[in-house]
């Protein structure tokens, strides 16, 4: 792995401790930051509680910005939980998540929190940015919702409790210019490419609760190919291991640099921790002035024509 590119990785197995890489120093035009690995079950308080905690290491760990994934706050035991527990961004939860960042002096993504619907039947997957005074800087509503019959696996209808979001968001940070997303967004290129060429993303967001046998299969190159495509970091918590008898998420937490180079990962695909890395907004500038596919691209309408 680069040196200009990674510091430190940090990992947490369930130990008092974190454990070092020999890459122990961060260079110097570089931000500091950290991606959560957890297994988030039907318990607020506990999930909190793990949380907090991680926020800590990584605050300790001197990360600027700290990324749960999907889920974080919440796994329901069977569909259609989370709407029962479901809150506006202004509720208690949200507020208590909030005072962690504010308290740790450290930016949080906060992927997939279960925010309130228009109905009582419906919720909101909301992609939530808190900054490190505690204040919400950003919010976004996860746009394509999971309806898929997984080969292999069970039936997933994320629409009949959760009402899609419209908008694509981006929002400035200590670590650059974020693209915000969730999970099964990642199979649609078009809003990362909407996030890097006309709201100049240099870091896309992907909190995730990929499952098992969809992970296996695409977690990681779909994750490389929006990174090399976009020429951007992409950093991707995600959801591990059995949350309830019925529910398992693939894990694999990883940060990737704008050439599609894994710079951070846990070594344990299922633990709960952080790893940490360090991102260099220079290489993101570098990459993108010597294959500058943002003057190469052709308009929608140069593509009209030529389907003529």
């Amino acid at each position: 792995m680069p040196v200009n590119v990674i510091g430190r990785i940090y990992t947490r197995l369930l130990l008092p401790r974190f454990c070092v890489s020999s890459e122990s120093t961060m260079p110097s035009n570089s931000v500091r930051v950290a991606a959560a690995q957890m297994t988030s079950i039907n318990d607020l308080a506990a999930n909190f509680a793990t949380c907090s905690r991680l926020v800590k290491e990584a605050a300790s760990a001197g990360a600027k910005l700290l990324c749960f994934p999907e889920a974080f706050s919440y796994v329901g035991a069977k569909d259609g939980d989370s709407v029962s527990i479901a809150e506006p961004l202004n509720g208690p939860l949200m507020n208590k998540y909030c005072s962690l960042a504010r308290e740790s002096s450290i930016w949080l993504s906060l992927g997939g929190f279960q925010e309130k619907g228009s109905d009582d039947e419906h919720l909101c997957n909301t992609h939530v940015v808190v900054d490190d005074t505690g204040e919400i800087r950003s919010s976004y509503r996860k746009i394509h919702l999971f309806d898929v019959d997984v080969p292999g696996g069970r039936v997933y209808k994320e629409s009949r409790f959760t009402e899609a979001g419209k908008d694509v968001v981006a929002v400035d940070s200590p670590i650059g210019r974020l693209g915000l997303t969730v999970c099964y967004d990642l199979r649609f290129p078009e809003i990362y490419q909407l996030l890097r060429f006309q709201h100049g993303a240099q870091v896309l967001l992907v909190p995730s609760a990929f499952t098992k046998v969809t992970g296996e299969a695409h977690w990681e190159i779909l994750l490389r190919a929006r990174a090399i495509e976009n020429q951007c970091y992409v950093i991707a918590a995600a959801q591990a291991g059995k949350h309830n008898e019925k529910r398992e998420s693939y894990g694999d937490t990883l940060i990737i640099d704008p050439w599609g180079t894994v710079v951070g990962r846990l070594p344990d695909r299922l633990s709960t921790g952080i790893v940490v890395a360090d991102i260099d907004l220079s290489l993101v500038d570098s990459v993108r002035e010597k294959m500058p596919i943002a003057k190469q691209r052709k308009p929608i309408d140069f593509w009209k024509a030529a389907s003529l």
